[in-house]
């Protein structure tokens, strides 16, 4: 801070030393900052203090101007962190969390003795022999193509046909590869590793979509059946190899995430890599993050690609709650992971962006398919809205099964809900409102009560309560591959429920009959039938958030911006 900040500098003790003195510090305060007036050595400084002694500064503080403070720099303690060094196993922990991919509990049991078929084949990879790339994927040069693997998960649901199985989810850079793999599973209390033969690369994608050709990255899903005898057991970690002697390069820790009480739960919400670095939307995500709690939600699946800092701050929040469950992402091999380049590259290279997307999709789907009834795959501006005598979710799938079962008795993959549009702006003429003046403002949703009158067309930019006991792979709109047979979506009436999607323009694919859907709009209040237990639960949140305080001395509920909110320079 320069001596032309302050205008009411004290020629006190720093003064007459050289040193800015910087109002407004508390004794040992972090925040406060000196800068030499002159050039001065460390020495000469500190020649100054001894020969003076006593307090160097003194000043009052913010507030409380007949309390002085001092600061003695010969018996001040820096602010250092001085808590004692963590143990293997606490470091081990706070690893795992940060890169859940890695069998880093299992390797600690190891401890030091590695299994191996012998001493020249199939050793075990240490964390020192992996190869990895952007931090969360684990790379493999094969002899056509380079696989890049992100998670790795334990497959013993009903309608697998060779279960149980070894799944690993990743990107590879060819189509349809050719090059024959191996899978080396690791087993708690076996000295060699078991063989297994990768018996299938399922393509997550269709090639009509684009991006299909050789050299660009390509999501797939890599199985091996674990071989008759060891089918008791659910390996520890997997390793992928070419010749089954190789030296792996990648460890994957096996994800088999069964209930302790063998309970499901009834709902969970996946949500793609967030990347809104330049978009504050905390708010906006308070309020999507209750709605969805009060109609049913029980966890939300987030990714994380770069965010705004008061993001964070929420994500935080609600992670402590335990209502959400954060996991960071890069993108793998060339694709640029550089804050702000990111969102550039994704931008520019929308085709790039929706198979990278393909990953914590379905690294979601695989982390809770024994855990929830139904997984929603949604974005942070829609909602899947009950309607009519259905007011939550539960009530909303109660009916709905009812209903699919009657048309045929068989459980569907997935139960798809159109989608329509809330405008930011809606141009129609007959909505001329500002704003409901008895829903705050800082309810985007529960204020934007306006929508299209005519629904996208079936099929078309739907969102689907999966069923995980059917879906082999996903998509953000609808399952791409299933269980015992081709995809079932039972399409739920509009008059049950509709995905409710706050646009301020229609997707691109749209763009040339937005007009029409923006020219005839209807009001529609049904997301009002909860506005009370959602708006108490937002503004509580947004009140221990730190988003709001109430004015010193005042009896009225009136809140204002903290002075500490977060903003973006």
């Amino acid at each position: 801070m320069c001596a032309t900040d302050s205008p009411k500098r004290r020629p006190d003790a720093a003064a007459a030393l050289g040193v800015n003195y910087a109002p407004h510090f508390g004794m040992y305060s972090t925040t406060t900052e000196y800068a030499p007036t002159n050039t001065m050595t460390g020495r000469l400084l500190l020649q100054k203090i001894i020969t003076r002694g006593g307090p160097l500064i003194s000043g009052t503080t913010d507030g409380q101007p007949n309390v002085t403070t001092e600061f003695n720099l010969l018996e001040a303690e820096p602010l250092v962190d001085n808590s004692p060094a963590l143990s293997d196993s606490d470091f081990a922990k706070i690893l795992q969390n940060e890169v859940p991919n890695l069998p880093i509990r299992y390797w600690q049991t190891l401890n030091n003795k590695f299994p191996a078929k012998n001493k020249t084949c199939a050793k075990f990879p240490t964390l020192w022999d992996i190869g990895f790339n952007n931090v969360y994927w684990q790379t493999l040069k094969t002899s056509n193509g380079t696989f890049y693997l992100y998670g790795a998960y334990y497959d013993n649901r009903t309608l697998v046909a060779m279960k149980p199985v070894v799944r690993m989810l990743g990107m590879i850079n060819r189509l349809e590869p050719k090059v024959k793999t191996i899978c080396q599973l690791w087993f708690e209390g076996l000295k060699a590793p078991v063989f297994a033969k990768v018996f299938e690369y399922k393509y997550v994608w269709y090639k009509k979509w684009g991006n299909h050709k050789n050299g660009l990255f390509q999501p797939y899903l890599v199985s091996c059946q674990i071989p008759v005898g060891f089918r008791h057991l659910v390996p520890e970690s997997v390793s992928l190899v070419e010749q089954p002697c190789d030296m792996a390069v990648t460890n994957l820790r096996v994800i088999n995430n069964v209930p302790e009480n063998g309970k499901k739960g009834e709902f969970a919400v996946c949500v793609k890599g967030l990347d809104f670095l330049n978009e504050d939307l905390s708010v906006r995500l308070v309020e999507w993050f209750e709605t969805l709690r009060h109609l049913g939600a029980e966890k939300i699946f987030l990714y994380e690609l770069e965010v705004h800092p008061n993001i964070t701050k929420v994500l935080n929040y609600y992670k402590e709650l335990g209502l959400v469950d954060v996991t960071p992402i890069t993108l793998p091999g060339y694709q640029p992971n550089i804050k702000g380049l990111i969102h550039m590259y994704l931008k520019n290279k929308l085709t790039n962006k929706r198979q990278n997307e393909l990953i914590p999709y379905n690294d979601c789907l695989y982390k809770n398919m024994y855990r929830y009834k139904y997984i929603a795959v949604l974005d942070i501006d829609e909602v899947i809205m009950p309607k009519g005598n259905n007011m939550l979710w539960k009530d909303l799938m109660d009916n709905v099964l009812a209903k699919a079962l009657k048309v045929k008795k068989v459980e569907r993959a997935s139960y798809n809900v159109r989608n329509v549009y809330f405008f930011d702006t809606p141009q129609s003429s007959d909505v001329s409102h500002v704003h409901f003046k008895d829903i705050p403002q800082y309810m985007h949703m529960f204020q934007h009560v306006y929508r299209a009158k005519n629904y996208t067309k079936p099929g078309a930019y739907i969102k689907c309560f999966h069923n995980p006991e059917r879906v082999l792979t996903l998509h953000n709109h609808f399952p791409l591959a299933c269980l015992g047979g081709a995809c079932s979506s039972f399409p739920i009436d509009t008059e049950d429920a509709q995905l409710q999607h706050y646009r301020a323009d229609c997707v691109k694919t749209l763009k040339k009959s937005c007009d029409d859907y923006k020219n005839s709009t209807i009001f529609d209040d049904t997301i009002w039938r909860h506005k009370d237990p959602v708006i108490s639960r937002v503004t509580e949140n947004l009140i221990n958030l730190g988003f709001f305080y109430r004015a010193s001395g005042s009896g009225s509920r009136t809140v204002r911006p903290p002075p500490s909110a977060v903003r973006r320079k």
